[in-house]
């Protein structure tokens, strides 16, 4: 997807097919969503085989449907290749449960990624960053999107407990997951990529949790530490902790790659914003939360409608699928002045919505932010200049907004 937009153009809303795979893969879509935000905040599509869904657009509107949930529900899905089929583990898999079953879970959950918890993973986080980034040092191509799809598992895969031999796998399958009609990670049809790789990710962490209690092995992991949680006062079934897992590598692997790789992108296109954040490092911060800001790597959010809701001037009946896009909130004018210029000293970038809103507001964003932080303080210390070496190629989704190639050169930055 394009996070700089083109030059304005007509949009003619009655024919906007947001679910073409097109208009994120080589199109634009933040026209589109411009024209949205202005003409038709709420607005209506019925898709070819008959489902419907209506979208928010609007900064406000989107964190009302991302943060009731007595409003608009998780438990029937909640992202949209769900559309039209419930989740068969809506209620139970973490993502798509209401409180306070939602709560009961993710409580204890989040306090072992708390910022000052995180903080004490800051150093092995930097040594790891700085294996990453060391190939690209030496002036060869080096496709900086194809490589951080790894960075995550690099980073959370000892976290989690997972061991080294599994991270390339699981990066797959949950690639697989979130762009399944993307043909570096298809396997088959959509439907059969989607069902491949639930069933492997579900079923590693089912076995994972088998083989740790026949071996009696106890850690810190956050895997091994959802197997005590106990919401409700009873502990989690072995289903459970399976697909709660399965959310937790889902929410681990699957954004940050993508942050990274448009930011960096941002700043190849404004050397100027480079230069700034080089000479002040006390900007990297801002920068960080700009970048989540204009990349938005989780696209949107689907939820359902209780009951007839009115909002952004009109209805969403019962049982109505909304899409919540945070790709349009982030660049919404009312809240982010001139929100298609990339600015590393935004004054309110910090407000943005790329982690989600309300109940289920990201768990691992404290990590995340750290782990991001420490990626651009590398970068920016080591890296005299970054030049692209070929164009990106954007990730077939209409999920989640990224780049499966973007091959850059780097010169090391000279010391004074």
């Amino acid at each position: 997807m394009r996070l700089t937009p083109g030059p304005p153009r007509e949009i003619d809303l009655d024919g906007v097919d947001l679910f073409d795979l097109d208009l994120y893969t080589e199109g634009d879509p933040h026209p589109v969503w411009d024209a949205m935000r202005e003409r038709a905040p709420l607005h209506h599509q019925v898709l070819p085989d008959g489902r419907e869904f209506w979208s928010v657009t609007r900064f406000e509107d989107v964190c009302r449907v991302l943060g009731d949930h007595r409003e608009f529900t998780s438990e029937r899905g909640t992202v949209p290749t769900h559309l039209g089929a419930d989740d068969v583990a809506a209620g139970v898999l973490l993502t798509s449960t209401d409180p306070p079953r939602h709560t009961e879970v993710r409580r204890p959950l989040g306090a072992k990624l708390t910022a000052r918890a995180v903080k004490s993973w800051e150093d092995s986080i930097r040594r790891t960053i700085v294996r990453f980034l060391a190939p690209a040092l030496d002036g060869e191509p080096f496709d900086l999107a194809e490589q951080a799809l790894l960075l995550p598992a690099l980073v959370t895969g000892p976290l989690l407990g997972i061991p080294e031999k599994d991270w390339a796998e699981l990066v797959q399958l949950t690639a697989m997951v979130t762009a399944p009609s993307d043909p570096h990670f298809r396997t088959g049809s959509e439907a059969a990529t989607l069902a491949i790789a639930h069933h492997e990710l579900v079923t590693y962490v089912r076995e994972w949790v088998l083989s740790r209690r026949k071996s009696g092995f106890e850690d810190d992991s956050l895997l091994h530490h959802l197997m005590n949680v106990r919401p409700g006062g009873a502990p989690l079934t072995d289903e459970e902790i399976a697909l709660d897992g399965y959310s937790i590598l889902l929410g681990a692997n699957v954004t940050t790659p993508h942050t990274v790789s448009g930011t960096v992108h941002a700043l190849m296109e404004r050397p100027e914003q480079f230069d700034k954040a080089q000479a002040d490092p006390t900007l990297i911060p801002n920068l960080v939360e700009e970048g989540l800001r204009w990349t938005s790597a989780a696209c949107n959010f689907m939820r359902y409608a209780v009951d007839d809701v009115e909002i952004a001037g009109g209805t969403i009946p019962a049982r109505g699928a909304v899409v919540a896009w945070i790709g349009s909130a982030n660049r919404d004018a009312s809240r982010f002045p001139d929100p298609h210029t990339f600015d590393i000293t935004r004054a309110n970038a910090k407000r943005q919505v790329a982690f989600g809103f309300g109940p289920h507001f990201c768990i691992g964003a404290p990590l995340a932010r750290l782990t991001l932080r420490v990626f651009f303080e590398e970068l920016l210390q080591h890296f005299g200049s970054i030049e692209p070496a070929g164009e990106p190629q954007h990730l077939r989704s209409y999920f989640i907004a990224g780049m499966t190639h973007l091959p850059i050169t780097a010169q090391k930055r000279r010391t004074p």
